[in-house]
Parts: C-alpha cells; sequence; structure tokens
C-alpha cells in the first residue's frame, strides 16, 4: 500500500510539473495555446483502487491497478479557448487605451468650443473670397462682383454715348478740319483714348486698329480703306528716322498712329481699348496728307 502510494506521489508531481511547463508556453505566446491545452487535458494519473464517475473511464493495468484518462476533446477546447481570450483581453486593453479618440486634446477643445458656442462664424453661401484679418474678415460676395460688373458696364455704355459721332462717311461730306498738320492728326486722335475695341468698328462706340485710323483722317478730308494693309499702300514710305506724331505705323495685321519716341497710338485687341504703348515688333512709318 505505501508502495503504491509513493508511486502515484511521485507520477502526481511529475503530471503537477508538467501542467506548469503547458502554462508557461500558454504565457509564451498565442502559437503554443493549443498544444498546451492539450498536453493538460490528455494527461492520465495511476490509482490503487478503480472508480468510475462521470466523464472518467477505467482501465485495467498490467499491476492490478487501473488507469484513469480524461476525455480529451472537450476540455481541450475550453481550456485553449479560454486561454486565448485571456492573452486577446491582455493585447486589447492597452491598444484600447492609446486610441487617438480617447484622450485627445484636440477632439475635446473642438468639442469644447460648439458646446459652449465660444467662437462662431457664419458666411454667406455665395461668398466668393473671404480674406481673415487679426481683429475681423472682409468677404466679396457674388452680389458684390456683380454690381461691380454692371457698374463697369454702365460706365462703359455711358462712355461709348458720350463719344459717339458720326459716321465715317457723314464725316467726309463735310470734314471739320480742312487744314490738314499732322500734329493736329496726332491731337485729334488722342481724344479718342479709351473707346472700346470692336472687331470691324469705325466710329467711338467701337474701333479696331484700321477702323480708328480711317475714322481720325477721315476728319480731315481723307478717305482711307478700312484694312490695315490697304491704309499701308496709301501713302508714301519714310525712315523711321523721320517719324513724326500723326504718321501711320504699319506692322504685319495691324497698324495704328505714331505717338513718338517709338510710341504707338491704336486699338489693339477685343477687350481692350485706344491706348498709348510701345512698339513691341518689326514696323514700318507711311505718310499721309503732305
Amino acid at each position: 500500500m505505501v508502495a503504491g502510494l509513493t508511486e502515484v506521489v511521485s507520477v502526481v508531481g511529475w503530471k503537477v510539473r508538467k501542467r506548469q511547463t503547458a502554462v508557461r508556453r500558454v504565457a509564451a505566446g498565442t502559437r503554443s495555446v493549443y498544444a498546451a491545452a492539450r498536453a493538460i487535458a490528455t494527461a492520465s494519473w495511476t490509482v490503487p483502487a478503480p472508480r468510475s464517475a462521470a466523464g472518467v473511464t477505467t482501465t485495467p493495468s498490467a499491476s492490478g491497478s487501473h488507469s484513469l484518462r480524461l476525455r480529451r476533446g472537450n476540455l481541450a477546447s475550453v481550456l485553449a479557448m479560454g486561454v486565448t481570450v485571456a492573452l486577446l483581453g491582455t493585447v486589447a486593453l492597452p491598444a484600447y487605451a492609446a486610441l487617438p479618440t480617447a484622450n485627445s486634446s484636440q477632439e475635446f477643445g473642438v468639442a469644447h468650443l460648439l458646446r459652449t458656442g465660444a467662437q462662431t462664424l457664419e458666411v454667406a453661401s455665395d461668398v466668393i473670397t473671404a480674406v481673415a484679418a487679426q481683429d475681423g474678415y472682409s468677404v466679396v460676395s457674388g452680389a458684390d462682383v456683380r454690381a461691380e460688373q454692371e457698374r463697369a458696364v454702365a460706365e462703359q455704355q455711358r462712355a461709348v454715348v458720350a463719344r459717339s459721332g458720326p459716321s465715317v462717311g457723314a464725316i467726309l461730306v463735310n470734314p471739320p478740319y480742312p487744314a490738314f498738320s499732322l500734329d493736329h492728326v496726332f491731337s485729334v486722335a488722342k481724344s479718342y483714348i479709351g473707346a472700346p475695341y470692336a472687331y470691324g468698328g469705325d466710329s467711338p462706340a467701337g474701333f479696331d486698329c484700321s477702323g480708328f485710323v480711317m475714322y481720325v483722317y477721315a476728319q480731315f478730308g481723307i478717305s482711307l480703306p478700312h484694312s490695315s494693309a490697304e491704309q499701308g499702300a496709301a501713302g508714301r514710305a519714310i525712315s523711321p528716322a523721320d517719324a513724326r506724331p500723326g504718321d501711320l505705323v504699319i506692322m504685319a495685321g495691324h497698324d495704328g498712329i505714331y505717338a513718338g519716341e517709338g510710341m504707338i497710338l491704336h486699338a489693339p485687341y477685343a477687350g481692350s481699348s485706344v491706348r498709348i504703348q510701345p512698339i513691341w515688333t518689326e514696323y514700318r512709318i507711311v505718310r499721309l496728307g503732305i
């Protein structure tokens, strides 16, 4: 009997050490979970007398004792699931604690401002631009832009009405300046600075390049075609060094009136108006009237 108890104690001690080894494997990582659970679940004990109970089977051994073997399937699954959940819980808790929304001062600050209404900013739906400043802000709305556009159009229309005059044909019938001089030509031409550009236009309501030259020279009784190339052929070429304000500046597909010092007075292009600017390309000078 003593020998049997000694053997049981020895076996149980060995099994206990085996269980401790399995637990250490579980703690080392999830890869050892199933193996450790399987080792624990399949362990058996040798006892001196047979006994039967729920979930236990007795099998006679050669020495007259019986070996008790626990059923493996259910116990292994339960232990594996329990240990896995415990390990996952220890991993998930630090991760949850580190979520940026858990302790985000930025989120707290925004939420606090929204709750307390400490700062508010209302912008109209048609705002196009907004300029912020230290002590306030200013906006340009669609209504402001439309009002400015309407004002510019109205001003342009008033300028056209103020500059409107007789047609080229009517002027040629009774020229207002029968005495021709280049200085006077240039003086009359400058009076139309600011008149809008209009393709095919030949009146102060709208000029193109050759229409502008034609309208100015008509007031001195000189009839010119509505073409820059043909206007260049209507006079005589002179050296640019001899050019005087009032002479014609002829370019490829464009012309105007010489303004002195390498400048041209002309109607440039759509969206612009009659103006003086430097000559930017090759040109020749043509003189009319004298």
